[in-house]
């Protein structure tokens, strides 16, 4: 004799055992990319059982697991979108090469800079690196303009105290982030 809870188990899994393949399918032609089809197919199908109770009761069930897979979708891209016009604002597409680099040098800014708690590293890298205005650093970080001020400000000092260097600090930065010959805006490091 089977238990409310077996009988939704078994129930759903005859429903994913049917539909799991169409959902993935679903899922790839909407978004174009079969590696994330399974995925958005199985997180689609976890909510189904999070509320199956409701979802069995409903006139169409496949109707509604189209829709849950279909908000996923939309939501994959519009995520992918944002992440484009981020990595559209970090990596112009501008060629720097430094020619005959100082190895030493960029060994020991990227060491200081692996020090600096994350924050300060984002925006001395984001400014300095990066040449990003504050506001454009703040957006990139989600915080607001004056702590860019004050992180980098610190993040600078705390370089300078690493490196010995009182004036160069910026220019150094910029020169270890560079691209290194053969290599195009940064985008392989």
């Amino acid at each position: 004799m089977g238990t409310v809870v077996d009988d939704a188990a078994a129930e759903f899994h005859a429903f994913f055992e049917r539909h799991y393949a169409e959902l993935s399918r679903l899922a790839h032609m909407l978004t174009g990319e079969a590696d994330a089809a399974d995925d958005l197919a199985a997180d689609a199908l976890l909510a189904l059982w999070h509320r199956w109770d409701r979802v069995r009761a409903a006139d169409h069930p496949v109707a509604y697991a189209r829709g849950v897979v279909a908000n996923l979708a939309r939501t994959r891209i519009r995520s992918a979108v944002r992440e484009r016009r981020r990595i559209a604002l970090f990596w112009p597409h501008r060629e720097e090469k430094t020619e005959n680099p100082d190895i030493a040098g960029v060994v020991d800014v990227q060491g200081a800079l692996r020090r600096l708690p994350f924050r300060k590293r984002a925006c001395v890298v984001l400014r300095h690196a990066f040449d990003l205005s504050e506001k454009d650093t703040a957006l990139a970080l989600g915080i607001s303009v004056g702590t860019v001020k004050s992180q980098t400000s610190k993040g600078m000092a705390e370089l300078q105290r690493l490196l010995g260097d009182s004036q160069g600090v910026p220019q150094r930065v910029h020169v270890a982030m560079a691209p290194r010959a053969g290599e195009s805006g940064g985008r392989n490091r």
